[in-house]
């Protein structure tokens, strides 16, 4: 926002969660319709855009493992979300940033910033790994 400010130029950054939401929805369903020229790589950490991705792909008869249709998850956040889409067929990569410490920090950090929608799903994800460990020592 302060560098479009700066520079003179309308932010390129969402005002609203929601206006976040109907963007994505939107770009995906373009995305979607024009599957035969595109691809899709959905890193998201958010279940609703996933499922909303889901859903498009089987309205349109699209295949679970097509190849042009990807999931993706920051390494070590939404496990739940990555283990469960692969376990039902489609496309899943876990994605790890690396480089220099001064390059990689800011990152997670603004990605971490960003999420705060993934905030609440903290404690339900601990209480998922809780329940799958109970479940895996019986």
């Amino acid at each position: 926002n302060d560098r479009a400010k700066e520079k003179g130029y309308t932010s390129p950054i969402c005002k609203t969660k929601q206006e976040t939401d109907d963007n994505f929805n939107a770009t995906i369903a373009y995305m979607i319709d024009n599957i035969d020229v595109l691809s899709i790589f959905a890193g998201t950490h958010n279940e609703e855009s996933c499922y909303k991705l889901m859903e498009l792909m089987e309205e349109k008869g699209i295949e679970k493992n097509n190849t042009h249709i990807w999931f993706g998850q920051l390494y070590g956040m939404s496990d739940h979300i990555s283990y469960n889409l692969a376990a039902h067929g489609y496309n899943v990569a876990k994605y790890l940033p690396f480089g220099p410490v001064r390059d990689v920090m800011p990152y997670l950090i603004r990605r971490a910033d960003e999420n705060t929608s993934v905030a609440g799903q903290t404690s339900r994800e601990l209480t998922l790994l809780k329940k799958e460990r109970k479940r895996r020592k019986m």
